[in-house]
């Protein structure tokens, strides 16, 4: 959850919720402000986790993504705009943690919002594949689609990229 204050000096502020044994990245900015944030082990992944959502969407036809357990950090095939960067829901963390693969429809009792603020989504399909490292659920990835029924391609292909994405995150 990600909420924004102000402080006495009308800086504008963020806080993540960070729970206790959480890793931390820390940083600095140019007013020697110090900034907290959660360090996100695919996030490390940065321009090869890009590169590997294109390739993804380039063969199925799919938008696909690449989330970790607070956001989004690659997205292709559209979307980009309304996508990238954007914290999750409770419900995709949950379905993350869950360590399962979920495909549904709008229509089905299990189909999620992806987004924290998604009121209402245009993607009718979708299909989850929760990234593990060391047993640890680390993040997944997204297939999104309007027309395109997600089926057992798609399951093995996310398994797959899951599966490697979560090779690259160990020591």
């Amino acid at each position: 959850m990600v909420q924004s204050a102000k402080n006495r000096k009308d800086k504008v502020f963020r806080v993540s919720v960070i729970s206790n044994g959480d890793p931390l990245e820390i940083f600095t900015d140019r007013e020697g402000e110090i900034i907290l944030k959660k360090y996100s082990p695919i996030n490390e992944l940065g321009t090869f986790a890009k590169e590997y959502a294109e390739s993804l969407s380039q063969t199925l036809g799919h938008v696909t993504c690449i989330v970790d357990k607070d956001q989004i950090i690659a997205v292709s095939g559209g979307g980009k705009r309304e996508l990238f960067e954007k914290h999750i829901s409770s419900e995709m963390e949950n379905c993350i943690n869950q360590r399962t693969t979920l495909i549904a429809e709008k229509k089905d009792a299990n189909f999620i919002p992806i987004l924290d603020d998604e009121s209402i989504s245009s993607y009718e399909h979708q299909l989850i594949t929760p990234i593990l490292a060391e047993g640890d659920a680390m993040g997944a990835i997204v297939f999104l689609s309007k027309d395109k029924k997600m089926g057992e391609v798609e399951g093995k292909l996310a398994q797959t990229a899951a599966g490697f994405l979560g090779k690259q995150m160990e020591p």
